[in-house]
């Protein structure tokens, strides 16, 4: 395994005024009590490593009286990556003494990330879990992202003329078009990952659970519009609907990802271990099909999820992750 990261220095990020560690050459931990900022390091290196926090907005992250924070994150290969951010003002990137406003996407490096919120991932809401695939998708197929951001922007600006008193139908129109070319994208994309992942789901599964269930992931869209002009005409046929909720109701953001085990909804079938040895299942996939996509073997963060892992599955998460750096916090060392 060779090593990826060298080392991570903060300044005002979040609780910490200063702080620097130095990645060991497999697995790193990062040990401390509750509320000590463990989770902080994780997320100040997933911010450089892909551009963004998987937590919180950028003035949200600042250390309390102060105006600024910065990151530096130093790969093995002597490149850095500088991230600052001033108070009221714009997130910059440094890279080989250019500034960016954006981590561009030839600098960003993959991730796999486990929360502990992702063990709950099969009962939680449909929003978190179009969240989850949407950031785990993002980084397996280039312009997802785009998409998605795109298509929120639409949906944001036509939800917005939606709640006046005189709107009509043509006033809409060119956010609906936006609608129709990005929602067709997403869904696109959405299915042909879930079906990448389905394939490799249950074998994988069964190998952490030792048994002969069946694991699948259903993905649920309410467009089925495989053109964009079905997928415009069906937004048309619901405006008197959407002028009366206020928003829209028709489109790829009210789609859901329902996981099956054996032909039944997972969530109040499967066992709390269960449940556990699928989400470990998808985790040891998405690195997987990172691999194979960008051909970089990701780094794996794992956020205080060995206090919700019996022993089978501890052994399970070090065994398949032993190839990958993998920088972890816990409460008390494993």
């Amino acid at each position: 395994m060779k090593k990826i990261v060298k080392n991570l220095s903060l300044s005002n990020f979040r609780c910490h005024k200063k702080y620097r560690l130095d990645f060991d050459d497999q697995t790193t931990q990062i040990l401390g009590k509750n509320g000590s900022g463990k989770t902080s390091v994780l997320e100040a290196l997933y911010l450089a490593m892909q551009g963004k926090s998987f937590r919180a907005v950028d003035r949200e992250i600042i250390k309390r009286s102060t105006d600024f924070y910065r990151v530096e994150v130093e790969y093995c290969n002597n490149e850095k990556v500088v991230v600052t951010y001033e108070e009221n003002g714009m997130k910059k990137f440094l890279i080989k003494d250019k500034k960016y406003t954006r981590l561009p996407k030839e600098e960003k490096y993959p991730v796999v990330l486990f929360l502990p919120e992702d063990l709950h991932l099969i009962a939680t809401s449909p929003t978190k879990r179009r969240e989850y695939f949407d950031r785990v998708i993002a980084q397996l197929v280039e312009g997802y992202s785009i998409a998605l951001s795109r298509y929120n922007k639409a949906l944001r600006q036509r939800n917005e003329l939606l709640k006046q008193e005189c709107v009509s139908i043509d006033s809409v129109f060119s956010w609906d078009v936006m609608l129709a070319k990005y929602g067709v994208e997403i869904r696109k994309t959405r299915t042909n990952i879930i079906t990448k992942i389905n394939k490799r789901l249950t074998e994988t599964y069964q190998e952490i659970a030792k048994n002969e269930d069946e694991i699948r992931i259903n993905y649920e869209s309410i467009t089925g519009e495989e053109e964009e002009s079905g997928y415009l005409r069906l937004l048309q046929l619901d405006f008197e609907r959407d002028c009366i909720t206020g928003h829209t109701n028709f489109g790829v953001h009210k789609d859901d990802f329902k996981f099956m085990f054996n032909d039944s909804l997972a969530d109040g079938n499967a066992s709390r271990g269960e449940v556990r040895s699928i989400i470990l299942a998808l985790k040891f996939i998405e690195a997987e099909l990172i691999l194979e996509e960008q051909k970089k073997k990701p780094v794996v963060l794992l956020d205080d999820v060995f206090s919700e892992l019996d022993a089978i599955r501890q052994k399970s998460l070090t065994s398949n992750f032993s190839n990958h750096q993998v920088i972890l916090t816990s409460v008390k060392g494993i």
